[in-house]
C-alpha cells in the first residue's frame, strides 16, 4: 500500500527546468528523507506536493486518488505541514495555535467544536506541551515553537506529516527531541513522515532507531538515488554530491547499532 505516489514529475519556472522526471512513494508507517545540496529542488518539490506550483507534467497520488482531484480539504485531511519557519504575529496562547490544525474541518462561519478541542488537547499531550499550552507563543522557545507547528500537524489527523527541514536553527539537545518524537510518532501512530534535511546523519539516526526509513538523494532537480541510508548514503556518492571528502563509522555501543558520517579536514587549506 502506498500513501503518497510521485509519478514521473516535472516542474518549471517559465523556461527553466526545475524539477524532472521525479518518481518515488512514501508508505504507510514509513519516514522519507529528501537530502541535496542548496537549490537542488528539495523545498520546490515539496511545494509542488502541497499544491502549490501547478505541474508541467507527471502526477502526485494520495492513496489511489490524484491530488488533483480532490479538494483542498481532503487533502488536508491526509497530509499536514510543518515549514521551517514560521513568523509569530499575534500573541495566540499555543493551545490556540494547535486548534488552528482543525480549521480545514470547520466551516466558514463555524468555530471549532468540542471534539475540535479534545483532539488539540490529545496533540499537545503527544508533544508534551501541557505546561506551556496556555502560554502565549510568541513568548516561547525556539525548540518549544517548532513542537508547537507538530502539534498544530497532529491536530490535523493527517496520515503524512511533510517537515521542511525541521531540525533548522534548533540546538543539540532540541534537535535530538524532534528527531525522537518523530520516531515515537512513526512507531506508536503508524504516522509517515517526508521531510527535507542538510544532515547526512538525521537518515541514518532514523535508521539506527529500527524506523522503517527511506532516502532520496536529488542533484540539479532530478531524483539520483533512493534507498535505504546505509545502502545509499555512501561515501562515494556523498563526495560526488557535496564535492566534500568523509569518512562514514559503523559500530555498536551499549547493545546498539550507530553509524555516522563526518567531513575530512582539507590539508590542502591547512597548509596555507
Amino acid at each position: 500500500m502506498t500513501l503518497l505516489s510521485i509519478d514521473n514529475l516535472n516542474f518549471s519556472y517559465g523556461t527553466e527546468h526545475t524539477l524532472r522526471g521525479i518518481s518515488l512513494k512514501v508508505a504507510p508507517g514509513e519516514i522519507y528523507c529528501l537530502l541535496g545540496p542548496n537549490g537542488c529542488g528539495k523545498t520546490t518539490l515539496i511545494d509542488c506536493v502541497l499544491g502549490q506550483h501547478p505541474l508541467k507534467s507527471g502526477d502526485i497520488s494520495l492513496g489511489s486518488r490524484s491530488i488533483h482531484t480532490l479538494k483542498p480539504a481532503e487533502v488536508a485531511s491526509q497530509i499536514a505541514f510543518v515549514p521551517q519557519l514560521h513568523a509569530k504575529t499575534f500573541p495566540y496562547s499555543v493551545f490556540e495555535i494547535v486548534l488552528m490544525g482543525r480549521t480545514f474541518a470547520t466551516g466558514t462561519f463555524s468555530s471549532p467544536d468540542r471534539r475540535d478541542r479534545e483532539i488539540a488537547r490529545e496533540a499537545i499531550a503527544m508533544t508534551g506541551l501541557e505546561a506551556i499550552s496556555q502560554k502565549p507563543y510568541t513568548q516561547i522557545s525556539g525548540g518549544e515553537l517548532q513542537l508547537v507547528m507538530i502539534a498544530r500537524a497532529l491536530a490535523q489527523k493527517a496520515k503524512l506529516i511533510i517537515m521542511d527541514e525541521p531540525t533548522s536553527h534548533l540546538d543539540f539537545k532540541n534537535e535530538n527531541e524532534i528527531l525522537n518524537l518523530i520516531c515515537a510518532l512513526t512507531r506508536t501512530e503508524g504516522l509517515s513522515f517526508m521531510l527535507t534535511t542538510h544532515d547526512l546523519n538525521h537518515p541514518l539516526y532514523f535508521e539506527n532507531s529500527g524506523m522503517p526509513v527511506r532516502v532520496g538523494i536529488m542533484e540539479q532537480g532530478q531524483l539520483i538515488a533512493q534507498g535505504k541510508p546505509s545502502k545509499v548514503l555512501t561515501s562515494d556518492t556523498i563526495e560526488r554530491l557535496y564535492h566534500t571528502r568523509v569518512v562514514t563509522h559503523t559500530g555498536v555501543m551499549d547493545g546498539l547499532p550507530f553509524s555516522y558520517i563526518m567531513a575530512v579536514p582539507d590539508k590542502r587549506r591547512d597548509a596555507n
